[in-house]
């Protein structure tokens, strides 16, 4: 009797007494250097190659396990690699680690000073498969190291190094664009205030993160997101991991991370924005000064934002979706093709310089367009839930405008938007964006169906509330 009145004495106090930790975390870093040289580096519309790495180059995996759901995050510093790629780095991932492919989101950093990962050359063929099975392996060793865990999650705001680079200029400022045409905005229209009106959209100034402790409260890793596309300033022939590297390098020195401690920084929806402050002259910088500036700033705000964390918890349910979403090539006109063919057709160097620039480029692009067999094609979007955060996942350069719509209508308490996830298939614009025309809206530079951006946000917020609903 005794034990009976003792049991009920105590019953309600267990009901509600805190959850059993369940959460186990494992976090890893392979080094993905390149070692053999000359390496050209992708991101512009000539040869760039490279004789040296100036630093190291990573791919950087969490792996979250709940007991019943386990995912994978990585972070790879890459310009974009296509989802072909990072498919053969998942099934062997899935391979030795039982997890399934569709749990695993690999994001590029979009550093433009990196290795390309193209089989053409054979230094490249043996890149190609050094990046492969060094993404694996980040998440087989991450998967591995897998331990009882704690998480928390916070925001704080770092608006100094982003701007948006799409911009009205002043009457009479506007250049022709490749097809000869006249845009109303202009990507990257240069500092002079003469010629620059206003920035054509937003900014998002928040840094997101994931923070990961072990059972004792140890860092374990560090998962950030920041709406910044690449810093550059890197010299002719030398590759950088950028900003995104060097935020890896500086974060343990902001939490006391032990050397096993993992540091890791995703590229958010920066389609549209980049680290040139339009209007201002900013000193000269030594060459890689402003990664440094722009790593240890967000090291800064990282650290703010860890202190946010009221507490790290252990009680968190996973849940994990990925849609295969099938969308429309962009076609030409057969005007557009007939222009583009006449431009292809110009052979006359005087001629040629009294082009658009980078008009044979595009002219190029459109005709490729036009003679593209598919008429569609399918692309992977994820959504993760981690307790009351989300993070989804899209293949694009997405523009800040559909992160900051994403992150107002999400259904969770905090939520964050990784660009350049499981593939690279050129800008993502919004419906208003590329009615003003610019760079990113340029057939050729996106891909895809100019409505393109609604499906993939209305896609993303079913998932969202299809993961609430599981709860």
């Amino acid at each position: 009797m005794k034990h009976l009145l003792l049991a009920l004495c105590l019953a309600p106090f267990a009901a509600f007494a805190a959850p059993t930790a369940s959460l186990r975390a494992g976090a890893a870093a392979v080094d993905i250097t390149p070692t053999e040289f000359p390496m050209n580096m992708p991101g512009g519309f000539s040869a760039n190659p490279a004789g040296k790495a100036h630093d190291a180059f990573h791919a950087r995996a969490l792996v979250l396990d709940d007991g019943k759901t386990t995912v994978a995050m990585v972070v790879v510093d890459v310009l974009g690699a296509g989802p072909d790629v990072l498919n053969e780095a998942k099934a062997i991932a899935a391979e030795k680690t039982g997890m399934k492919p569709d749990k695993m989101l690999i994001s590029s950093t979009h550093t433009h000073s990196g290795p390309s990962v193209n089989t053409r050359s054979e230094i490249g063929a043996r890149y190609y498969k050094r990046f492969v099975e060094g993404i694996a392996e980040s998440i087989i060793k991450a998967h591995e190291a897998l331990q009882p865990a704690l998480i928390g999650v916070a925001s704080h705001p770092l608006p100094d190094e982003v701007f948006n680079r799409r911009w009205y200029l002043k009457p009479g400022k506007m250049p022709l664009n490749p097809f000869g045409r006249m845009d109303t905005v202009k990507m990257n229209p240069g500092t002079d205030p003469n010629t620059i009106d206003h920035p054509a959209g937003p900014t998002d100034p928040d840094i997101t993160i994931l923070s990961v402790q072990d059972a004792k409260r140890k860092p374990v890793a560090v998962y950030a997101n920041y709406s910044l596309h690449y810093v550059g300033g890197a010299p002719e022939g030398e590759m950088s991991a950028d900003y995104f590297g060097e935020f890896a390098r500086v974060m343990p020195s902001r939490v006391r991370g032990g050397e096993n401690f993992v540091a890791m920084m995703s590229n958010g929806t920066s389609g549209d924005i980049n680290n040139i402050p339009f209007g201002v002259t900013r000193p000269p910088r030594e060459p890689f000064e402003q990664i440094r500036i722009v790593a240890q700033k967000a090291a800064d705000t990282a650290w703010f934002a860890h202190r946010k964390i009221e507490k790290h918890r252990g009680d968190v349910t996973l849940g994990m979706l990925q849609r295969e979403v099938t969308l429309k090539y962009r076609r030409p006109t057969e005007q557009d093709v007939a222009e583009a063919k006449a431009v292809l057709a110009v052979k006359d160097k005087d001629a040629i310089e009294k082009l658009p620039r980078l008009a044979k480029n595009y002219a190029g692009s459109v005709v490729a367009a036009a003679e593209r067999k598919e008429d569609t094609i399918t692309v992977p979007l994820q959504a993760i839930r981690i307790g009351d955060f989300v993070v989804c996942g899209i293949p694009f350069e997405t523009f800040v405008e559909i992160g900051l719509d994403l992150k107002k209508r999400s259904l969770f308490a905090q939520t964050m938007v990784v660009g350049l996830a499981n593939g690279r298939h050129g800008y993502l614009p919004t419906l208003e964006q590329h009615k003003l025309g610019g760079y990113e809206t340029w057939l050729g530079t996106n891909q895809v169906q100019e409505d393109t951006s609604v499906i993939l946000t209305n896609h993303l917020l079913e998932m969202m509330a299809e993961l609430k609903k599981a709860e």
